[in-house]
């Protein structure tokens, strides 16, 4: 079972091409329609935002680390560092991703120095990611070529729970330097990674390899954990946030269907959640028009709500949905969770190629 799992979502295996037969692999997504003008105003970069967030964001850091510095050796440190933690390792994820997407910040270096800083504390290369990511948008859930499905059918369940502590990602994110930095790709990677981009996945590795070795090093000659409790050690304890928010995104829904609106979920979070997150709980949105700046994405929201599924008042609502159809999935693999637009909303025409969401191989459902 976990073979032929992995197999149906490699990209290196038959899905990739039976994708592109269907008509699936870079094809034309539904979006909503917004004036021009509007459209304009909302894609409109601004630095103010993301410096004020930033600096916030980097400052708690510095402040938590701080206290827990202040008080290491005693149950004291705990909250600081968890808090620390979260921080690190938990809120770069949305960093990394707003910041990869170049719509952060309006200053060019301004994104790119944060996406950097945000790659290295979430554990991954900046260029085998940006690609990932470009793949991701543009074959949102298609089987067999989107490298960031999450949750598959049926799910690893136990790497989904052990990842709550960073124990699938980081062992995974070290061997992939150790790849990189001997000047190689995995299949998967090299499968959308330009020719030309891959010195520059060597090089980061390596560099990376050395600053943990340096901190491995000083926690020895120290003798102390603080080093690491310090760098890396946050993607472990701190990780827990990472997939409470991840897998809200589409965990469960359905596969191979052209429409945001059908695979994505837009999720209402409180102020604080909002702020670790990044406001990528508007996810129908962000998938939809990818180019609005996250501080705009609850404008963009109110512009294409009508034309939409309903959104999720909370977590909670979200998990209601999420748990159940991934338990279901274990055992039923067509399972998915089929999402209702408003009436009014635009309705979408999928591909008759197309899967309709269902799990099964896309080989096998244009042989059958």
């Amino acid at each position: 079972m976990g073979r032929e799992r992995l197999a149906r979502y490699s990209l290196s295996g038959r899905e990739n091409q039976a994708a592109v037969d269907a008509g699936l692999a870079g094809a034309a997504w539904f979006r909503s329609a917004v004036p021009r003008q509007r459209m304009k105003e909302l894609m409109r970069r601004s630095d103010g935002p993301a410096i004020r967030d930033t600096v916030i964001w980097l400052g708690l850091m510095v402040a938590f680390a701080g206290l827990g510095i202040a008080f290491w050796g005693s149950w004291r440190a705990v909250p600081f560092f968890l808090a620390y933690g979260v921080l690190y390792g938990s809120s770069s994820d949305s960093r990394w991703h707003e910041s990869g997407h170049g719509t952060a910040f309006r200053t060019r270096w301004l994104d790119q120095g944060l996406y950097q800083l945000a790659s290295f504390m979430i554990m991954r290369d900046p260029t085998t990611w940006r690609w990932s990511h470009t793949r991701h948008h543009t074959d949102t859930l298609i089987v067999g070529r989107d490298p960031e499905i999450a949750a598959m059918r049926p799910a690893r369940l136990a790497r989904l729970i052990v990842n709550f502590a960073g124990l699938a990602d980081v062992p995974t994110a070290f061997r992939l330097m150790f790849v990189h930095a001997s000047g190689r790709l995995t299949a998967d990677e090299a499968d959308y990674v330009p020719e030309p981009e891959r010195h520059k996945v060597y090089r980061t590795a390596r560099i990376d390899l050395v600053i943990y070795a340096a901190t491995i090093a000083s926690a020895i000659g120290f003798r102390t954990w603080l080093p690491i409790a310090l760098i890396g050690g946050p993607r472990l304890y701190g990780a827990f946030m990472l997939p409470v928010y991840g897998l809200t995104q589409h965990a469960g829904l359905g596969e191979n269907v052209l429409d945001h609106r059908l695979n994505t979920r837009t999720v209402k979070m409180n102020v604080v959640h909002r702020f670790l997150y990044w406001n990528m709980n508007y996810h129908v949105e962000h998938h939809m028009f990818p180019m609005v700046p996250y501080h705009r994405l609850p404008q963009l929201h109110e512009e294409i709500k009508h034309d939409c599924a309903p959104v999720y008042p909370s977590l909670w609502a979200a998990y209601k949905e999420i748990i159940p159809a991934i338990l279901r999935q274990l055992k039923d693999q067509d399972h998915f969770i089929r999402r209702e637009l408003l009436p009014g909303a635009a309705p979408f025409n999928q591909p008759a190629a197309a899967n309709d969401g269902r799990a099964r191989p896309l080989a096998s459902a244009a042989a059958a």
